[in-house]
């Protein structure tokens, strides 16, 4: 039955994720936001609603805060993956080829974020440092640096993207009139919140039912699971050839949901919440830094030579991947 429900909630979340997306989009046009701006923030904003309930409802109802450091790092593990694995079903080759190089802007904040999300880990279970009340010291610098991102690519993108204008007519609802695409957002945002309140009760159950550890079951079924809506609109936009919309989703999606944690911070008043999840989520932030790595030096040195359309960036990318979620497994 446990398994019945996940399958239900993950429907809720694909189909729902993507008509978030698309109102959100119709609504930073109609706003005057730039567009590529709105791919990086607003629109990995919204697709991350999914984590960012999940993270509330994991810390408040089931307090289980493993369920919410894993949800946040696995789904970023599981983003970066998902760009490997569009990489191989694209039909005009490498989808960092070409792209633009204010990608690697992002990346690198993106590479900062995490980083401070490891040491949080690591020192939050090491050392007794200086907290801001339950606050620990790493959600200031986590906000500061998301900030500090949001300005920079905003004042970086300024030149015309006609890949959005693309992408618009794919991933846009048929509903755009007046006051009704509004309304059309804040009932399908809250669909999206139900099933990230759901999502994490559920997770809860599969933990108890398998026995595995919170921390894999977060950053495992979780993490695939609230990764549904990103996947879902960078599809999309490979299918029509605008690759730099998929790669800016999630990227875009992994910085901000690195901030979540500072949400979960702020609910769970019994201290720094890093001190009090699993040392295993080091393993999965570790993950998280060495993918980021090779997808600065894929946006860097884009692979040309293909074979069957894989390439050393795509096949590390997901060895990687597969290697570190069969070692979080074992430690289950």
């Amino acid at each position: 039955m446990v398994w019945l429900k996940l399958t239900v909630c993950i429907v809720l979340i694909v189909f729902t994720g993507r008509l978030v997306a698309g109102y959100a989009d119709v609504i930073a046009r109609r706003t005057g936001l730039g567009r590529l701006w709105v791919g990086l923030i607003l629109t990995s904003l919204v697709t991350s609603l999914p984590e960012v309930f999940n993270a509330v409802s994991a810390v408040t109802i089931v307090h289980a805060p493993d369920l919410t450091i894993g949800n946040v790092l696995g789904a970023n593990t599981f983003n970066l993956a998902n760009l490997a694995f569009l990489d191989i079903i694209g039909r005009s080759g490498c989808i960092l080829y070409g792209s633009s190089k204010n990608h690697r802007i992002t990346a690198r904040f993106s590479l900062l974020i995490v980083t401070v999300a490891a040491l949080g880990i690591y020192t939050s279970q090491h050392f007794s440092l200086p907290a801001l009340g339950w606050v620990g010291w790493y959600t200031p610098v986590i906000l500061i640096v998301y900030l500090l991102s949001a300005r920079t690519i905003f004042v970086a993108e300024k030149r015309q993207l006609h890949e959005l204008k693309q992408v618009e007519a794919e991933i846009e609802p048929e509903h755009k009139s007046g006051k009704s695409v509004y309304l059309y957002f804040i009932l399908s945002s809250l669909v999206i919140i139900g099933a990230g309140i759901w999502l994490a009760i559920i997770g809860e159950e599969v933990a108890l039912m398998t026995g595995w550890d919170r921390s894999f079951v977060g950053s495992m079924f979780l993490a695939f699971s609230t990764t549904m809506p990103e996947i879902t609109v960078s599809l999309t936009a490979i299918r029509i050839g605008a690759e730099d919309l998929a790669i800016a989703n999630m990227i875009g999606s992994n910085l901000f949901n690195i901030t979540i944690i500072t949400i979960g911070e702020l609910l769970y008043s019994k201290g720094p919440i890093l001190s009090d999840v699993s040392p295993h989520h080091l393993i999965t932030a570790i993950t998280v830094i060495a993918l980021n790595l090779l997808l600065m030096a894929g946006l860097r040195n884009p692979p040309q030579r293909e074979f069957h359309r894989l390439n050393w960036w795509n096949t590390s990318m997901l060895i990687l991947f597969l290697v570190s979620a069969f070692y979080r497994f074992t430690l289950a």
